[in-house]
């Protein structure tokens, strides 16, 4: 590993360490953190997060429940089975592992799963909430990145940051995290007419497209913090696969302060900001269902 790369396990594994004691407390309360998770039809990338993210769960402590439905699965009868996740008081975080079926409308989907359960941070309340500045269920990938910002100790006030990328999961909630932070945001899209000229002034630039070798060192200042979210898989000159993100890490890696490699960078940070955010979901059930004065199911 190069000196100026940003280790994501270890951020991870410090975020983990905490949420295992904040595990073992709501435990001694009789509160135990539950995780379901959702899979639909049989798709091998998914297996493998599936796989992380139990892992993770078994780390710190939380159950990790996998329920598979079968790929020709109706809308109607998955809404039923998250209705019913929704109710299940001993089910404090429900994940709908991504992509779904083409039949399947995922953000209606994502809606359905209650906003109190919602540990992806994907439903619109969760969303919104980061508008107003509640940061607590911000959607995993965005929340991890800002998470990695922080561990090189830069100080997010007056930070000048550039997001490349508008998507409402990655980029536009980053661009909403910073700004709650008081940096100073430049969001680039595909309609961005000169992207280096925003990149360059940045101290630190998000790079979420999908696009290998998008971001090149002279579109970075020097000293700079490079964030690759971007995960692409490519063929390398003797023709195997290899997974790169979305900046030319050999160039950026000479011109930048501090980068995250892919893979080993803001991956690993993401399983972990999913923990977290399972903690907090079952902290503030606890919340709810205390000021209600019974455990009883959510009204959704």
């Amino acid at each position: 590993m190069n000196h100026n790369d940003i280790a994501g396990r270890e951020v991870a594994d410090k975020l983990l360490e905490q949420i295992a004691l904040d595990v073992a407390a709501l435990k001694k309360q009789n509160w135990n953190p539950k995780l379901v998770s959702i899979k639909v039809g049989d798709d091998n990338a998914v297996d493998l997060y599936v796989r992380n993210q139990k892992r993770n769960a078994d780390k710190v402590g939380i159950e990790f429940d996998e329920r598979h439905y079968p790929g020709n699965i109706s809308v109607e009868e998955l809404t039923a089975a998250i209705t019913n996740l929704n109710v299940d008081p001993t089910v404090t975080g429900i994940i709908l592992q991504r992509p779904v079926p083409e039949h399947l409308p995922i953000k209606a989907l994502q809606e359905t799963i209650h906003p109190l359960k919602d540990v992806e941070g994907m439903h619109p309340k969760s969303i919104g909430n980061i508008v107003y500045g509640e940061l607590e269920l911000a959607p995993c990938t965005a929340k991890a990145s800002v998470e990695i910002l922080k561990s090189t100790g830069m100080k997010l006030e007056g930070l000048e940051a550039c997001v490349i990328g508008h998507s409402e999961i990655v980029g536009k909630p980053i661009a909403f995290l910073l700004m709650a932070e008081g940096a100073t945001v430049t969001v680039c899209h595909h309609m961005t007419r000169e992207v280096a000229v925003h990149s360059r002034r940045a101290d630190v630039v998000f790079v979420a497209v999908g696009k290998a070798g998008l971001l090149t060192g002279d579109m970075i200042k020097p000293g700079a913090v490079v964030i690759d979210i971007g995960i692409n898989v490519i063929e390398d000159e003797n023709g195997k696969t290899k997974v790169v993100g979305d900046c030319d890490y050999a160039s950026c890696q000479e011109t930048a302060g501090w980068i995250t490699p892919v893979p080993g960078g803001v991956g690993p940070v993401t399983l972990s900001i999913l923990m977290k955010n399972t903690v907090t979901a079952a902290l503030r059930q606890q919340q709810h269902y205390h000021a209600h004065f019974q455990r009883a199911p959510l009204e959704g």
